[in-house]
């Protein structure tokens, strides 16, 4: 038996998931200021959460996605792409015409993702997590300097 994943928008009487979110963003600064300025979305297996991301309204046509995270035991099972599938429905229903995302230049396997979803690379904002983390962040052995920007057209 097949389980769909099922993904709704969080309701204001569950709590923020911060054990993914913090996964996706290690500053709880960060996350509590797009948790206020966009909406979460959390996504099921039956009763289990297994993935969330937060979706931010940027500009008049313009959605972000600032946080998405699957949990480590069900990564590489396709969860992320529906929820980047998802997401784009909802920013389509919202009037948008692209949908942006952000990584870290040590963020090898997000970068590829992204690029796979129809995501391209749009921009890089230099020393980004040096000027706006307290600790340094290291994935794949990488110091995680640079926050390369990317867009898909919907």
């Amino acid at each position: 038996m097949i389980v769909e994943l099922e993904i709704r928008l969080k309701r204001p009487d569950e709590p923020a998931p911060y054990p993914l979110l913090l996964s996706a963003d290690p500053s709880r600064r960060c996350v509590d200021d797009y948790l206020r300025k966009g909406n979460c979305y959390l996504a099921w297996l039956k009763e289990e959460l297994v993935g969330e991301f937060v979706m931010v309204r940027t500009g008049p046509d313009i959605c972000e996605i600032m946080n998405l995270a699957v949990k480590e035991e069900f990564q590489g099972q396709g969860y992320a792409k529906k929820m980047i599938a998802y997401a784009c429905g909802q920013a389509r229903e919202q009037g948008c015409t692209s949908l942006e995302i952000g990584t870290g230049n040590s963020s090898l396997n997000q970068l590829a993702l992204y690029q796979k979803c129809g995501f391209r690379i749009i921009g890089i904002q230099q020393d980004f997590f040096i000027n706006h983390y307290e600790e340094a962040i290291y994935e794949n052995g990488i110091r995680c300097r640079d926050l390369l920007r990317l867009r898909m057209e919907l």
